[in-house]
């Protein structure tokens, strides 16, 4: 079973977002293993780079303002040819204060979900809902109209 990786900085504190981080992982799990990474957040992201780097393994998707935008149908298409490979998948989600450079340098790839910035706890809810998304999109389900 593919697995997937949310690498991520920093706690959900309310609860109606650990809601719905619950039940999209609980709708993945049929598609995939998928374990989310909750690091400590630090004072800034060159201190949090070590231990991203470290909890991030296989093909590492940073998530990050500056990175290529893609359709859902775009990112569907790119996990889809990554499942096809058999990599393991690592999407790293920063601090509020963003990802170094260094960790962006050492992504496989750089995605942007927009040029407006979301709260990073709220990015989290985001990402796997679109995971859930493209899993729905390539299996052909209805869910993406």
């Amino acid at each position: 079973m593919l697995k997937i990786n949310i690498v991520c900085v920093g706690k959900i504190k309310e609860e109606y977002l650990r809601s719905a981080i619950a039940e999209y992982m609980k709708r993945l799990s049929r598609f995939a293993k998928v374990e989310i990474k909750e690091l400590a957040e630090r004072r800034t992201p060159d201190m949090e780079a070590e231990p991203i780097l470290k909890a991030a393994s296989g093909y590492k998707i940073a998530l990050c303002i500056e990175g290529e935008k893609l359709s859902s149908e775009g990112f569907a298409a790119k996990l889809g040819s990554l499942a096809d490979r058999g990599e393991e998948i690592s999407l790293i989600v920063g601090s509020s204060c963003g990802l170094s450079d260094e960790v962006k340098a050492r992504a496989d790839m750089r995605l942007s979900f927009s040029d407006m910035t979301f709260p990073h706890q709220l990015m989290r809810v985001i990402l796997l809902e679109q995971v859930y998304r493209a899993f729905m999109i390539n299996s052909g389900s209805e869910y993406h109209k």
